[in-house]
């Protein structure tokens, strides 16, 4: 459905100063009209609202029967004809014709310029001839890279445009015939070409192929046109042949109507191949074909009309670049295509597709009179329609012919298509873009007398009108005659008496910020009845405005600024739509209000609060898009009277949402007696939950009143209460300007239960609400302390976090944190600022990665107990983790320099660090100077398996030699000595028991073990 508005899309207008009756016309470039008369092209300048002044004129060689500018190489080329021959030409350097008279040079396509005469080239115009084997039929220019591609009979032929280089600072631009597509049984009428994608269109057929390239390495490739055994083909031929033979007057044969899509359009019936016909020194540009898209219309036999009621015409590829590449300065072989579109129109219905990623049909439409002529822009689609009549209407023998000719303006979806490929946000929650699928509309409908032909060029509109003679009195024909084929003698008739008047007028199309505040002013109309159109008429002016924006090589810095603050105010003014509509897209409202740049503030200031009370009704766009809102944590306060106004809307619409929001940062200057009463009703209401219990508490206890405060508290078990923070994070975290913050309960938790916080923030990270990063500096900021100081409830939680045992922990990274955190506490001689949580113990028993210590340790450190009893909880932690099973220790060497040996929490550290490294010799020896006491149960513990050699290979004699050596530790020396041969005499045969007893010792003193280990064989 094509909905019609009464808009005034059309400005200005100016005539042509044109000396004969224009034939052909087209824009050229930014500043240039060409009108084809008789033998000779006319330019005129055309620089804004100023008038237009013929530039140049030069003769062609005959009428011209086709005319097609390119801005890439800025040529202009047309297929001209004289003696019913035709002649391919382009006119290059055109802009240096200053007279009718200037020289010209006439040169052939690929024909190598010799220097002397280069120079003349620079300031005289070129005409180059390029011959064919076939008549041109139809031209069109690749808007991007200025290649040229001609229509013949049954085949498409390509011209690339390349530069000969003549000098450094000068070269001509020349063509190069390079590809020849062959297709088989089609006359194309019109043709467009664009980056590789060509469209090709007959009276009834459309065929939309890309032009790919070779995706290996470009080698040169022929393709040799051939006959394709297309079953299909084969068949529609076979019929085609048989049902030739049965036409007359009496019967029209209709091929079936078709629409193939993608993959599929190559079974279209039509035979497509290529033919290289470049230089060998070239490498071909194409390697193979890709069908996009194949149409084939049939005439409604169901009515009487004339056979130009059934033809196609307006063929276009309408390209949009990246916005980002669409700067003015650049040359348009830069452009990154973004999306192509392609346009064709039967008579009484338009018809639009997006064919680059994908193919698929984008809008149809349905024109209220017969069109002669559509030109495609990516802000509209301009139709020339025209009306035919009779009078009078009855079916009487003779009849009088009147015409009338309107100019309409329609709408297109190009610039929503190009959105949604330009950026992947799109259709978010934070983009939104009016849907391709809405219905297009009709901005104007405006009457000219007589207009016979359109072209478009930046913002005009070229439009050429003719009043046509007096219609004389014609005998209709019966409907059988005039659907029949072979008769299309069937025309107007007008006498052959003076011509008629005719104009080319330019008509300035206002500019999009002129037409978008027009488009707002109509849409108010409707804002009261809250209907749909409203939103219509809406989007089409967002849509507008972005296709201004993404088109914007036309546009100066000011202007795209104004476009800019334009599009913001559109998207507000979409999102004031969504949000007092009650429709199945309500939730757009969120991403339009976040484009449009308005504060929650701005936005609340737009609501209708006329009707605030229990019966107020408040749409869910609103509501959606204000709950959205307060949950990202903006960095917005809103005043203690707009904070209310939120409380009792969501008490209304939906309450359920009230804790939520209530522990917004956005919120925070709410009354909090106003806050209690709103969650007491809800709890009056049956809506009792632990997420509505900690609200209050945070709200009672932001009031002062503890007593309340610890009420709600008691009221539910720990872990219930836990529940209820991973429900709601911010009860106890905040972010304001990317900072972290705790909220007033935190800091509360913090002195009198520290215990419920860790495991709630340890809940937080556990179902991901919180990162570990996150949680670190949370705990940092809520004990005051900077980034290098780490607070004893972080050490608390990083504990928590080795007995929770969380998946997406990294182990080795928290063992780190920890030990250099006990390291720097043991060196520093530091007790932790609060009493820790959990003793080793505990830990110990309720985490696997805290290992028992080892006795020889807990005998090392029992000899200077008083020394560190205010850390000792520190030192037995980071011993246990080094006695654990998961402990990396090589990761530790390099921080434990601080810790020095000469104490015995550092000695203890060290040997344990050495043991897990399996030095066990140094540390026997450390051992045997620092602590002899603790040699043999570390032996015991340590020197078992295949290191059990070291009893009598390191121990045995270490021990001898020292006893030798006498001193204080004597009597332990000898202790150990005992001890150390009574477990060799048990593990060494007599010999070898003999071999390493010293050979100085006492026999008296060695002989009770000797008898041991020779009776140890009998006794077993």
């Amino acid at each position: 459905m094509v909905q019609l508005y009464n808009l005034h899309p059309f400005g200005s207008q100016q005539v042509v100063p044109c000396k004969l009756e224009p034939e052909r016309f087209c824009g050229g470039g930014r500043d240039a009209l060409f009108v084809a008369a008789g033998c000779k092209v006319e330019a005129f300048a055309v620089a804004g609202q100023e008038l237009c002044q013929p530039r140049c004129a030069f003769s062609t060689l005959g009428r011209v029967l086709r005319l097609a500018y390119s801005e890439a190489g800025d040529y202009l080329v047309a297929i001209e004809e004289k003696n019913k021959a035709t002649f391919l030409r382009a006119y290059v350097n055109w802009r240096s014709k200053r007279t009718e008279n200037s020289r010209v040079c006439i040169r052939m396509v690929g024909h190598n310029v010799e220097t002397p005469f280069s120079e003349n080239f620079r300031d005289q115009m070129s005409i180059l001839e390029m011959p064919l084997s076939e008549a041109p039929l139809c031209i069109s220019c690749c808007p991007v890279k200025g290649d040229l591609l001609v229509g013949c009979t049954n085949k498409l032929v390509l011209f690339s445009l390349k530069y000969q280089i003549i000098n450094e600072e000068f070269s001509i631009l020349d063509f190069e015939r390079s590809l020849i597509i062959h297709i088989a049984n089609i006359t194309p009428v019109e043709i467009s070409f664009c980056v590789g994608y060509v469209g090709v269109m007959s009276d009834l057929e459309v065929l939309i192929l890309k032009l790919e390239l070779d995706p290996k390495n470009g080698e040169r490739v022929h393709h040799h046109p051939r006959k394709t055994s297309n079953p299909m083909k084969q068949t529609e031929e076979g019929i085609s042949n048989e049902l030739s033979q049965l036409e007359s007057d009496d019967f029209v044969i209709c091929q079936k109507p078709m629409e193939l899509l993608g993959k599929k359009s190559e079974q279209s019936g039509l035979s497509v191949t290529l033919e290289s016909t470049g230089l060998a020194d070239e490498q071909l540009k194409y390697f193979h074909i890709q069908h996009l898209l194949y149409r084939r219309f049939a005439p409604d036999v169901s009515s009487y009309v004339l056979p130009d009621d059934i033809k196609l015409h307006s063929l276009q590829l309408l390209p949009i670049y990246q916005t980002g590449s669409s700067d003015g300065k650049k040359l348009s072989q830069e452009k990154e295509l973004l999306s192509l579109f392609c346009f064709f129109s039967l008579p009484h219905v338009g018809y639009l597709y997006m064919v680059v990623k994908s193919v698929e049909l984008m809008s149809v439409y349905h024109y209220p009179e017969k069109s002669q002529q559509a030109v495609l822009t990516p802000q509209f689609l301009h139709v020339i329609t025209r009306h035919v009549g009779y009078w009078p209407p009855l079916c009487s023998a003779v009849s009088l012919l009147f015409l009338s000719n309107n100019l309409q303006c329609f709408t297109v979806r190009c610039s929503a298509a190009a959105a949604r490929e330009e950026d992947p946000y799109m259709d978010t929650t934070l983009k939104a873009c009016p849907p391709v699928s809405m219905d297009v509309c009709a901005l104007r409908i405006q009457l000219f007398i007589g207009l016979k032909a359109i072209c478009h060029f930046k913002n005009h509109i070229i439009l050429l009108t003719k009043a046509d003679a007096e219609a004389i009195p014609e005998r209709r024909e019966s409907p059988k005659r005039l659907l029949s084929r072979k008769d299309t003698s069937v025309k107007i008739k007008i006498p052959p008496v003076a011509e008629a008047g005719w104009n080319l007028y330019i008509v300035n199309t206002v500019s999009p910020v002129q037409l978008y505040k027009e488009m707002v002013d109509y849409s108010n109309t409707y804002k009261t009845a809250k209907t749909q159109s409203c939103i219509h008429l809406l989007s089409e002016a967002h849509l507008l405005v972005r296709a201004a924006l993404m088109d914007a090589t036309h546009l100066e810095p000011g202007e795209k600024a104004e476009l800019l603050e334009v599009f913001k105010e559109s998207c507000g003014h979409l999102g004031d739509c969504y949000s007092r509509l009650d429709t199945q897209h309500s939730h757009l409202t969120l991403p339009y209000y976040k484009m449009s740049g308005l504060s929650l503030a701005e936005v609340l200031a737009r609501v209708d609060w006329t009707g605030e009370g229990a019966s107020q009704k408040y749409e869910r766009g609103l509501i959606f898009y204000i709950n959205h809102s307060l949950c990202e944590n903006l960095d917005e306060e809103l005043s203690e009277e707009s904070a209310a106004k939120v409380v009792q809307m969501f008490h209304v619409a939906e309450p359920k949402q009230l804790p939520h929001i209530l522990c917004s940062p956005s919120l925070k200057n709410i009354n909090p007696s106003t806050a209690l009463s709103y969650l007491r009703k809800l709890d009056a209401s049956g809506l009792s939950s632990i997420l509505l219990t900690l609200t209050k508490a945070a709200m009672a206890l932001k009031m002062g009143d503890l007593d309340m405060h610890r009420k709600e508290m008691k009221s539910h078990p720990e872990m219930k209460l836990v529940c209820g923070f991973i429900l709601e994070p911010r009860l106890l975290i905040q972010q304001r300007k990317g900072q972290i913050v705790p909220t007033e309960l935190a800091i509360h938790l913090k002195e009198t239960q520290p215990a419920l916080l860790v495991a709630s923030v340890l809940g937080l990270q556990k179902n991901d609400k919180i990162g570990i990063e996150e949680a670190d500096s949370f705990f940092k900021v809520l004990c005051g302390k900077d980034e290098d100081t780490i607070p004893q409830l972080l050490v608390d939680f990083w504990e928590a976090q080795l007995v929770a045992c969380l998946p997406d922990v990294v182990l080795q990274e928290l063992f780190f944190k920890l030990t250099s955190q006990y390291i720097w506490r043991l060196s520093k001689r530091q007790p932790p600022d609060t009493t820790p949580l959990r003793t080793s113990e505990e830990l110990i028993n309720a985490c696997g990665h805290y290992g028992l210590i080892y006795p020889w340790v807990h005998i090392l450190i029992s000899s200077d107990v008083l020394a560190y009893e205010n850390y000792t909880e520190d030192l037995l932690k980071l011993q246990s983790l080094m006695c654990g099973p998961s402990f990396d220790i090589a990761s530790i060497i390099p921080f434990l320099e601080p810790l020095s040996e000469d104490t015995v929490a550092g000695l203890s550290v060290h040997v344990l660090c050495r043991t897990r490294l399996k030095e066990y010799e140094q540390c026997i020896d450390i051992l045997l100077e620092r602590c002899p006491e603790a040699v043999i149960p570390y032996a015991n513990q340590e020197l078992k398996e295949e290191n059990r050699t070291l009893w009598w290979k390191k121990l045995l004699p270490e021990l001898c030699r020292r006893i030798k050596c006498g001193g204080e530790k004597y009597q332990l020396y000898l202790s150990s000595l005992k001890e150390t041969l009574s477990i060799v005499a048990v593990e060494l045969e007599l010999k070898d028991f003999l071999n390493v007893l010293p050979e100085d010792g006492t026999a008296a003193f060695f002989l009770p073990y000797l008898l041991y280990c020779s009776r140890k064989k009998s006794l077993t």
